[in-house]
């Protein structure tokens, strides 16, 4: 998922620092901590503001999903 956000970021001529605002979507709240461990490895301090939604389902059966909000 941060691979995927990185390679949009990157496209449109920015990084991943400089999103401000992460939506996580997550077919287990319970892997919330390991979402946050991976995200770590991607964004430097301070991380974006985020916010984690479960839902039931996701596309291609997917565990989750992510969104960002980029400043240029």
């Amino acid at each position: 998922v941060f691979k995927n956000l990185r390679a949009v970021a990157e496209a449109s001529g920015g990084d991943l620092n400089r999103i401000v605002k992460l939506t996580i979507y997550l077919t287990d709240l319970q892997n919330f901590s390991m979402v946050n461990s991976v995200m770590s490895e991607y964004f430097d301090e301070p991380y974006p503001a985020r916010a984690a939604i479960g839902v039931a389902t996701l596309p291609k059966e997917a565990d989750v999903e992510a969104e960002g909000i980029l400043a240029l």
